[in-house]
C-alpha cells in the first residue's frame, strides 16, 4: 500500500479510506479518526447563517459558534432519543440534541438563519462529502467507492445508520470494516514469517484506545490468512474521559480559587478542555509540575493552575482500573492463556498515556508491541482492504474471518405458544459474513421484516416457508430471500402418509446453515421434516446429511413448487428510501450553497487582497511608473474600497465584488504593464540584437567568400542583408526613442512587438543562410581497356566490347548460380 498509494492524513471521528480503483476506487487514503489524535478536528461541521464549514475552518468556531458547531456526533448514529447513553451525553454538548419524528436522536442547528433540525446521518454524510471532495481535488479525478471504519462494537442500528451515511455523501461503500480487523489485516498482511496453514496459528492481541473508546481484539495468523478469535470493548473509555478528568479538577480549583462557576457557561468550559487536552499530552512525555495559564478566562480574569503526573494518574484510577477487563474478557472468550499470546500491538492516541501502558504490560506480564503506527493502523488496513477489493492493485492473497460481537436472535409470533418464539441464529462471536437458511412453518405473514403472502396450505396446515438470513461483509443482518414450498400429491390411489396434525398445526422453525467464503456461494441442503416440539434447530453440513427418519412401507408420490415472497427490505430503524433521496437532495442543494458562498467570500477576498497588494507597490516597485498625481488619487480610492470592504461592502453579491475589481483594475492595470514592460523589454531587445549580430557575420563570411557559405544564392543573400540592415535600424531607432520615453507614460514599443520583429527576421534569414551545400558524386573509375571481365556483381551487364559484353553475360549467369548463402546482420 505504501509503495501504491499517497496517503493524506485528516483527523477526526472517522476512517474514510479512498484508494482508486482504476476507475472503480479512490487511490487517495483519507484517514480521519479523532480517536487516535484525540483531537476530532476533522469530525467538526460548523453552521453559519450562510453555509457550513468543515473541517479545521470548523474547529476554529467550537468557541464563537458553540451551539452550532458540532463535534462527536457519530455516538448518536442508530439510537433513539430515548436511549440512555444520549440522554448522559446531552449535558455535556453546546449543541442541542432533540426527538425526530421517527424517534430517533437528531441535532438542532440555526442555519441559513434558519432553524434546522438534522439526522446523524445527514450530519455524518456532510463529513463523508468534504472528505470526498478532498480526495477528488488532490487526484484530479472524480472518487466513487470507499471503506468505511467503525468500532468493533457497532451495533446493526448504528451500521445501518454510517451505510445510509456514504450513500447520502454519494459514496459507494465496498465495505464496513472493524477497526481492530483493519489494525489486525495491517499487522498481518506485511509479516514474511507467519506459519504455514497446515500449522499452529501466531496468536496476536490488538488494543485500541482512541479518543472515545477502548477496543480489543485477538487475532490467529497463518500464512495468508486472519481469523478473528474475540473481541471486547469499553465504548466509553478514550481520551475524552482522561480529559474529563482534568477539566472537572480545574473547574472546582477555579472555582474555590477565583470564585467562578465554569460550568455555567459553555464558552469557557470549552476553552478549558481545550487547554487540558493539551496538558494530558505534556505530561504523556513530562513527569514534572507543569503549568496550566488561561488569560481572560472568565468575567476578564485571568486563571492559572498546575498538575504533575502522579497526580493525575490517581485521579484517573477509576478510569485505569477497567483498562484490564476487555483483557481478561478476549482470552476468556478464545479459550486463551496468556502465555499463548505472541504479542501484544497497541494503538490509538491514549495509549501514549504511560499509566495505561504500564497496565496492558502488567496483565500480559510482557512488554507492549509499538510495531504499528499508532496514528495509521486503521487507515492502512483499510487501503488494504479496498486494495484486495480492487482489480487494479496486485496484493498478496489474504483472506479475512470476522466475527458477530453480539448474538443475534430472531422473533416471531407463535400461534402455539399464544406469544413469541425466539431462536438464537447467529452466536457471539459466530464467523463473519455467514448465511443461513430458515425453514418455518406457517399460515400467515411474518413481522418486522414482513415476509408477505403466506397463507395455509389447501388442507389448513401449516405452509413451509423458507428464509435465507446473512450477516454480510458490513456486518449487517439482513433476510436475503424468502420462499414458499408447497407440496402437491400426484398419486390418489396411494396409501396417505400418517402425520401428526398437531405438529403441522404448531409453528415449526428448522434451522440449515452453510459456511461461506465471502458472498453468496451457496450449496443445496437437506431439511428433515421437524418434530412435534415447537421448535427445532438442526445445522447441517454442505458434506453431510442427517435421515433419522424410520423407513416407511409406503408414501404418497408427490410434486413440491418453490414461490419466492415478497419482503419489506426496510425495518423500522432504517432509513425509508423516499427519506434517503430526499437528504441526497438535500445534502445537494447545501453543497451547492457552500460553492456559492465559497465564489462569493473568493471574489471578495479578491477585492481585499488587490487593495493591500497595489497599495503597497505604488509606494515601492510601481513608484516611477506613475505620476504623483495619479497615484495619490488612486492611493485614495484603493483606501475608500477598504474603508467599504469592512462596512457597505462586507455583505455583498459576488458580482458586486467582481465589478469593484474589475474599477480597480482599469485604474492599475496600465500601472502594472508599464512596470512589466520595463521588467521584460530589454530581455527581448536583447534577443534582437544577438539575431541581427549573427546574420551580420552569415553575411561577411558569404562576402568573404568562406567555403562554408560559397553555395548560397546571391539573391537570397541580398534579400538577408536588406532585411537585416532593416530589423537594426528598426530596433535602433524604438531603443532610442524609448530611451528618452518617461516612464509614466506607455511605452514607446511593447515586448511582443520586439518579439514579433525577431520572429520576422527569424522566418525571413533562417531558411537561406541554413540551406545545405549540395552533395557532389565522386567520379566513376574507368576500366582498362584490355580488361574483359569486372567483379561478380548482378547488377554489372556491361564491358568495354561485343565480346567482352557476352562473355560478361555468360559469367554473370554462372557467378549468379554459385553464389553462397549471406547471413544479414
Amino acid at each position: 500500500m505504501g509503495h501504491t498509494c499517497e496517503v493524506k492524513t485528516i483527523p477526526g471521528d472517522y476512517v474514510l479510506k479512498l484508494i482508486k480503483r482504476m476507475p472503480r476506487v479512490c487511490k487517495a487514503i483519507i484517514k480521519a479518526k479523532g480517536g487516535y489524535f484525540e483531537e476530532p478536528r476533522m469530525s467538526c461541521i460548523s453552521f453559519g447563517p450562510k453555509n457550513r464549514s468543515i473541517g479545521a475552518a470548523a474547529k476554529s468556531q467550537v468557541i464563537s459558534n458553540a451551539k452550532n458547531t458540532l463535534q462527536g456526533f457519530k455516538r448518536f448514529h442508530g439510537r433513539a432519543y430515548t436511549d440512555p447513553f444520549v440522554q448522559a451525553e446531552k449535558p455535556g454538548l453546546a449543541y442541542d440534541v432533540v426527538e425526530l419524528p421517527t424517534g430517533s436522536a437528531g441535532i438542532r442547528v440555526m442555519y441559513l438563519e434558519e432553524e434546522k433540525n438534522f439526522t446523524t446521518e445527514q450530519v455524518a454524510g456532510m463529513l463523508l462529502t468534504k472528505l470526498k471532495e478532498t480526495a477528488e481535488s488532490a487526484l484530479k479525478k472524480p472518487v466513487v467507492d470507499c471503506v468505511v471504519a467503525v468500532p468493533c462494537f457497532f451495533t446493526d442500528a448504528e451500521r445501518r445508520s454510517v451505510m445510509d451515511a456514504t450513500q447520502i455523501a454519494g459514496l459507494n461503500c465496498l465495505r464496513l470494516i472493524n477497526e481492530t480487523t483493519a489494525v489486525a489485516l495491517a499487522y498481518g498482511i506485511y509479516k514474511q514469517d507467519l506459519p504455514a496453514p497446515e500449522e499452529k496459528p501466531r496468536i496476536v492481541v490488538f488494543v485500541d484506545m482512541g479518543h472515545s473508546a477502548y477496543q480489543v481484539s485477538v487475532s490467529a495468523f497463518n500464512k495468508g490468512k486472519l481469523k478473528v478469535l474475540a473481541t471486547a470493548f469499553d465504548p466509553v473509555v478514550g481520551g475524552r474521559k482522561f480529559d474529563d478528568v482534568l477539566v472537572n479538577y480545574f473547574c472546582e480549583e477555579f472555582g474555590k480559587k477565583y470564585k467562578l462557576d465554569i460550568k455555567s457557561k459553555i464558552r469557557p468550559l470549552l476553552r478549558l478542555a481545550q487547554e487540558c487536552e493539551k496538558l494530558k499530552k505534556l505530561m504523556s512525555a513530562n513527569a514534572s509540575e507543569l503549568p496550566l495559564n488561561i488569560e481572560c478566562f472568565m468575567n476578564d480574569i485571568d486563571v492559572s493552575g498546575s498538575m504533575n503526573r502522579g497526580h493525575f494518574e490517581e485521579m484517573c484510577d477509576s478510569l485505569l482500573s477497567r483498562v484490564e477487563a476487555p483483557l481478561r474478557s478476549v482470552l476468556e472468550q478464545a479459550k486463551l492463556k496468556k502465555e499463548d499470546i505472541y504479542a501484544v500491538e497497541i494503538v490509538g492516541g491514549a495509549t501514549r498515556i504511560p499509566a495505561v501502558k504500564e497496565r496492558i504490560n502488567r496483565f500480559f506480564g510482557k512488554e507492549v508491541s509499538t510495531t504499528l503506527n499508532a496514528d495509521e493502523a486503521v487507515a492502512r488496513g483499510c487501503a488494504l482492504q479496498c486494495a484486495i477489493l480492487s482489480p487494479a492493485f496486485k496484493v498478496r492473497e489474504f483472506s479475512i474471518t470476522d466475527l458477530v460481537p453480539y448474538p443475534i436472535s430472531l422473533k416471531w409470533n407463535s400461534p402455539a405458544e399464544e406469544g413469541l418464539s425466539d431462536c438464537e441464529v447467529f452466536p457471539k462471536n459466530h464467523a463473519a459474513p455467514f448465511s443461513k437458511v430458515l425453514t418455518f412453518y406457517r399460515k400467515e405473514p411474518f413481522s418486522q421484516f414482513h415476509v408477505q403472502k403466506v397463507v395455509p396450505q389447501v388442507d389448513g396446515s401449516s405452509s413451509k416457508v423458507k428464509v435465507k438470513v446473512r450477516v454480510n461483509v458490513h456486518g449487517i443482518f439482513s433476510v436475503s430471500s424468502a420462499s414458499l414450498v408447497e407440496v402437491h400429491k400426484t398419486d390418489d390411489s396411494e396409501e396417505p402418509m400418517d402425520t401428526d396434525q398437531a405438529a403441522k398445526d404448531e409453528e415449526k422453525m428448522q434451522v440449515d446453515q452453510e459456511e461461506q467464503k465471502q458472498e453468496e456461494n451457496q450449496s443445496s441442503q437437506t431439511e428433515n421434516k421437524p418434530s412435534s416440539e415447537e421448535m427445532e434447530t438442526t445445522q447441517t453440513s454442505p458434506k453431510e446429511k442427517k435421515n433419522d427418519q424410520p423407513p416407511q412401507a409406503k408414501k404418497p408420490k408427490v410434486k413440491t413448487s418453490t414461490i419466492d415472497l415478497p419482503i419489506e427490505h426496510y425495518p423500522p430503524w432504517q432509513i425509508g428510501r423516499d427519506s434517503l433521496n430526499l437528504f441526497i437532495e438535500n445534502e445537494g442543494k447545501m453543497i451547492m450553497q457552500d460553492k456559492l458562498e465559497k465564489e462569493r467570500n473568493d471574489a471578495k477576498n479578491a477585492v481585499e487582497e488587490y487593495v493591500y497588494e497595489m497599495r503597497d507597490k505604488l509606494c515601492s516597485v510601481y513608484e516611477k511608473f506613475v505620476n504623483e498625481d495619479d497615484r495619490n488619487s488612486f492611493i485614495l480610492k484603493l483606501e475608500d474600497t477598504e474603508n467599504w470592504l469592512y462596512e457597505d461592502g462586507e455583505d455583498q453579491s459576488k458580482q458586486v465584488y467582481i465589478d469593484k475589481i474589475t474599477d480597480l483594475k482599469n485604474l492599475g492595470q496600465p500601472i502594472q504593464t508599464r512596470y512589466q514592460e520595463f521588467e521584460d523589454r530589454p530581455k527581448a531587445f536583447e534577443e534582437l540584437g544577438k539575431q541581427i549580430q549573427l546574420y551580420l557575420k552569415v553575411i561577411n563570411a558569404y562576402k568573404n567568400k568562406e567555403e562554408a557559405y560559397d553555395h548560397l544564392d546571391a539573391a537570397d543573400m541580398e534579400k538577408v542583408e536588406k532585411t537585416t540592415n532593416e530589423a537594426m535600424e528598426w530596433m535602433n531607432n524604438k531603443m532610442n526613442l524609448q530611451i528618452k520615453q518617461n516612464l509614466t507614460i506607455d511605452p514607446v514599443v511593447k515586448t511582443m512587438e520586439i518579439q514579433a520583429k525577431t520572429k520576422e527576421l527569424l522566418s525571413t534569414c533562417n531558411p537561406i543562410v541554413s540551406k545545405p551545400k549540395p552533395k557532389v558524386e565522386p567520379p566513376k573509375e574507368e576500366q582498362p581497356a584490355g580488361e574483359q571481365n569486372g567483379p561478380v556483381d548482378s547488377n554489372v551487364n556491361s564491358s568495354t566490347g561485343p565480346q567482352g559484353a557476352e562473355q560478361n553475360a555468360d559469367s554473370a549467369s554462372d557467378a549468379e548460380k554459385k553464389l553462397p548463402e549471406m547471413d544479414i546482420e
